[in-house]
């Protein structure tokens, strides 16, 4: 396994809500563990979000005592939804804080994936399919037949997310499990690259750059810029 992780404020912000990581040992149970989260909250409440996220995530998966990694995903983020919904109580520099957050670890042929918001894993096996469903306004309108799927990046309401740690006292994740295979590519990335670049253009990136993580993910960044860099930019990959 090969995995590249790069972060970017982009053109339009003054300062990066993103954190990431991307750790191809051991943490717990988990033989590797890759996340992205993505903060959200005026001054630097978002920012302290996402790495209050990334961090607690982390430590409760090196503790948890559950069984399968479904479980020990549920209760790390559950931990962390607590913790950042009581900081942003505590702390009114902090109030009306949140992140996104999506995950995952590799056992394996088998990927365990976890998500809430609108943060993205993509699978890329000669072509590029969303794994994980956006918890947002327009993903809802997309189910219920109101919005084509290439209208989403488009819309006026698409930052409009309905789920998110730190926002309420529960959080209810999506889990999924996946079989990868050699020379598969994950990507995990926050809304500033899925809403700036249509997903045939991530395709054509990976497809073009599938043996150097790096120079794919710093491509990626850079053709987001180049489309706007309306936020900021996460990209975590990952090679079977």
């Amino acid at each position: 396994m090969k995995s590249f992780s790069i972060t970017d404020t982009g053109r339009v912000r003054n300062n990066n809500q993103d954190c990431v990581l991307c750790e191809e040992n051991a943490v717990g149970c988990f033989p590797n563990l890759f996340i992205v989260a993505d903060g959200m909250g005026g001054h630097n409440a978002g920012d302290t979000a996402s790495k209050m996220c990334v961090r607690v995530v982390s430590e409760q998966i090196s503790i948890s005592e559950k069984r399968t990694p479904v479980g020990v995903f549920e209760e790390a983020v559950m931990v962390a939804n607590q913790q950042i919904h009581r900081s942003a109580n505590e702390n009114v520099d902090y109030a009306g804080m949140g992140t996104t957050m999506v995950a995952t670890t590799i056992f394996e042929n088998v990927a365990y994936v976890v998500n809430v918001g609108d943060s993205r894993l993509y699978q890329y096996s000669g072509e590029l399919k969303q794994i994980t469903v956006d918890h947002s306004l327009v993903e809802e309108m997309v189910q219920s037949g109101e919005l084509r799927k290439d209208e989403m990046r488009t819309h006026p309401n698409k930052n409009i997310i309905t789920r998110a740690l730190g926002t309420d006292t529960s959080v209810r994740p999506d889990c999924f499990e996946i079989g990868v295979k050699q020379g598969d590519v994950l990507l995990l990335c926050s809304d500033g690259l899925s809403n700036m670049l249509e997903d045939e253009a991530m395709e054509e990136v990976l497809k073009k750059n599938g043996d150097d993580l790096e120079q794919a993910a710093r491509t990626l960044v850079d053709q987001a810029n180049e489309a706007g860099g309306k936020d900021n930019i996460s990209v975590v990959l990952i090679s079977i």
